[in-house]
């Protein structure tokens, strides 16, 4: 119970984080190359400019479930820890 809780807890945060910076990576290349970054359609566009959507706002599922997981890997880690052997 404790390698998988320990799996729960690291695992997730570290996919979110590696999804993140993929996509900040997007944009940062788009705005380098003088475009405007459209957060809604993930596709670099010169034409206009286009409001900021934040990460958590455009992937809750992703956000959300990720921290779901790590919170449920925390709780065996807890349990894992607390059992008798």
């Amino acid at each position: 119970m404790l390698k998988l809780g320990l799996l729960l807890l690291v695992l997730p945060g570290m996919l979110l984080m590696g999804a993140y910076l993929y996509d900040l990576s997007l944009v940062e290349a788009c705005l380098d190359s003088g475009g405007s970054w459209d957060y809604i359609e993930a596709r670099c566009d010169t034409e206009r400019q286009h409001p900021f959507v934040p990460y958590m706002a455009r992937h809750p599922l992703l956000v959300n479930g990720g921290m779901l997981l790590s919170v449920l890997g925390l709780l065996l880690c807890i349990a894992g820890l607390y059992r008798r052997r």
